[in-house]
């Protein structure tokens, strides 16, 4: 633990063999604010990328809490960054890829949580299984879909319940062979239990894919759990209308209260 004269303290936990690395990733993140390069400046989280003796360090800046999460953060929950690192040892454990847990840093102060963030290994050469999903022309995009079904059951098998599999949220690699590797990231949602039918169709949910899609990763789903390929169509394009209908209702009450 790192005391820093600002009265805040930093808790560093660093995986394996980055350990050696200590000191320049603890250099990264101490200076995040004025260095490295941007990849994502959002509202809540902002990551940036950094040079690491030929590889590239992927840092996610998580936001600052509000004061009651603040608290939670520091005695009743895991932090997000925290989860983050901790569920990507697990899911490498289940043989599901995310790129490789480099550490997470969590900064407290008197009033609990203030800064954390997480680092991993930067892909290259990588795109969003939003791209196959969203461009008709995208090539083999078929087969991308088909085999992402079969990720997606491999990791329903392995008692993973990933609650924000998103379109984004997955990055695909092709092999030399023609196959294709995913990894999941942003990935502090997790649960880990056995998943009944219910739960594997409802997380498709976030995929926001087209009926013909849902069609393909629905028979190949199907195939492989043994149930009948239409009924399971149905339902994951139902799970996805009804999760649409559900956003819709939220955004129509945040723009009632003029938060959006």
């Amino acid at each position: 633990m790192l005391r820093f004269s600002n009265q805040k303290k930093m808790h560093v936990v660093i995986n394996g063999d980055y350990e050696r690395h200590r000191r320049r990733l603890m250099e990264m993140v101490g200076d995040f604010d004025r260095s490295g390069e941007i990849l994502v400046k959002g509202k809540r989280n902002t990551i940036k990328i950094f040079p690491l003796d030929g590889k590239i360090v992927n840092i996610k800046s998580f936001r600052i809490p509000h004061t009651v999460n603040k608290l939670a953060y520091r005695y009743l929950r895991k932090s997000k960054a925290r989860r983050s690192f901790e569920f990507a040892k697990k899911l490498q454990a289940r043989g599901i890829k995310t790129p490789e847990p480099i550490a997470f840093c969590e900064q407290h102060n008197l009033w609990g949580l203030h800064k954390s963030f997480y680092l991993c290994e930067h892909l290259t050469d990588q795109f969003s299984m939003g791209k196959p999903l969203e461009q008709k022309d995208f090539p083999n995009r078929e087969e991308i879909i088909r085999q992402f079904a079969r990720f997606t059951f491999h990791m329903h098998e392995s008692n993973v319940l990933f609650l924000d599999h998103s379109r984004d949220n997955t990055l695909v690699k092709e092999n030399s062979n023609g196959g294709y590797q995913f990894y999941l990231v942003d990935i502090n949602r997790m649960q880990f239990k056995k998943l009944n039918h219910k739960m594997r169709l409802e997380n498709f949910a976030r995929l926001y894919a087209d009926p013909e899609d849902f069609s393909i990763m629905g028979e190949e789903y199907a195939r492989l759990a043994g149930w009948e390929k239409e009924e399971t169509t149905r339902a994951l394009i139902a799970a996805n209308q009804n999760f649409k209908d559900w956003r819709g209702r939220k955004l129509r009450v945040k723009r009632f209260l003029g938060l959006k």
